[in-house]
């Protein structure tokens, strides 16, 4: 496909960040054309678990969360494709007193959004979720209209729909450079050639540091290796488990799982993986995992293996998103950093990022996680609900 001589707002990233604010934009009548080096979904969104939660600490997530679950329930209609969406919530096991007291804090957050969240006594954690182990666990944090969803499905629902409103979509084609003259935007140079635009947004993800070097602003933005599997089906002898079990996580070891087809899926976050783009799977990555499920849910090692992947969270040094627009580059805007939480917030981000575009306010206060906050004496917003 030839590109287009000028368009609107050009986006760097084809993952759910890219191809929502493609889709949104387009639906808004603004000419967009995204460029992905690789595949659509290829980075981060293609290797995520597939949670979607608003269960957070923070209350600018909890708000992203509900807006985006409002969404991804409406998106067999808009944009219109079949996403897999399973609603059967989110379960946080809680073996620390402090845990619960965050938890606890965190419920308020969430009623207040009107987002449904209980805290539970281990026994009725223990009945909607059989495999936990609760003998040590002192509270659960249920939010039971979470869930979680295909992420590719996603992706290529959005991307879809947003051809169909007028985007051009290009895969394989690497942005190489931001022409910037007196501050302001020019053109995008790509290995399929150059296009004119006043506007870029860099959904690049773990990439987005190179993107947004190009017109020089740092973002604190760090690569780090995470890595699940799925297992083989499970056998008669799971025949108790609820077939709308949670999504169920030991907050203390972020060992968790999910049912996942005919088996289940399940990972942690090993803390202990160095900083970078490697993607080859540990060979100790089952044993590790083997240490803490033997502990947390013992049944979970009678389950054969199937297949597994690793992949790469976007990290910032208080684990919450870096969203808004550069001052000192008119329109370079920028959604990039989400921490492991960034696939479930996709359609939420799509929509504020086309209100920044149209200079409207999106429908949440978004000051707080510019990228200014790493500067100086500003503020960091911690999130603390993490996995």
């Amino acid at each position: 496909m030839s590109l287009p001589v000028e368009v609107d707002v050009v986006i760097v990233g084809g993952g759910v960040m890219g191809a929502s604010a493609a889709f949104h934009l387009a639906e808004a009548g603004v000419s967009v054309i995204l460029f992905e080096k690789n595949e659509l979904a290829s980075g981060s969104t293609s290797k995520a678990a597939g949670g979607v939660r608003a269960n957070f600490s923070d209350a600018f997530n909890v708000a992203l969360g509900a807006r985006s679950l409002d969404l991804f329930a409406k998106f067999n209609d808009r944009p219109g494709y079949e996403i897999d969406l399973h609603r059967a919530g989110y379960l946080f096991a809680l073996t620390k007193q402090e845990d619960v007291d965050l938890f606890e804090k965190s419920t308020e957050i969430h009623r207040s959004f009107s987002v449904e969240s209980h805290m539970l006594t281990p026994d009725e954690a223990k009945k909607i979720s059989p495999l936990l182990e609760t003998s040590d666990v002192l509270a659960c944090s249920f939010t039971p209209n979470d869930g979680h969803c295909t992420p590719e499905a996603v992706v290529l629902g959005y991307a879809r729909g947003a051809k169909q409103l007028g985007a051009t979509i290009l895969t394989g084609v690497e942005v190489t450079n931001i022409v910037v003259v007196d501050g302001e935007i020019t053109s995008v140079e790509t290995t399929a050639g150059n296009v004119k635009t006043h506007t870029v947004i860099n959904c690049a993800g773990a990439w987005s540091p190179q993107i947004a070097a190009m017109v020089g602003l740092d973002l604190p933005v760090t690569p780090y290796k995470r890595e699940l599997v799925i297992t083989e089906a499970l056998d008669e002898s799971f025949a108790d488990l609820p077939a709308q079990m949670p999504m169920t996580i030991d907050y203390s070891s972020s060992l968790y799982w999910h049912r996942e087809g005919k088996g289940l899926l399940m990972g942690f976050s090993d803390k202990s993986t160095p900083v970078g783009f490697d993607l080859m799977r540990d060979p100790d990555f089952l044993e590790k995992l083997g240490e803490i499920a033997i502990h947390r849910a013992p049944r979970l090692m009678d389950v054969g293996i199937g297949k597994g992947w690793a992949g790469l969270y976007e990290v910032t040094p208080d684990h919450n998103a870096i969203l808004g627009e550069f001052t000192k580059v008119s329109r370079f805007f920028y959604a990039t950093g989400f921490s492991g939480h960034g696939f479930l917030q996709g359609p939420a981000i799509g929509e504020i990022l086309r209100d920044l575009y149209l200079d409207k306010q999106p429908f949440v206060e978004i000051k707080q996680l510019s990228a200014d906050r790493f500067q100086g004496s500003g503020q960091l917003r911690p999130e603390y609900n993490i996995v």
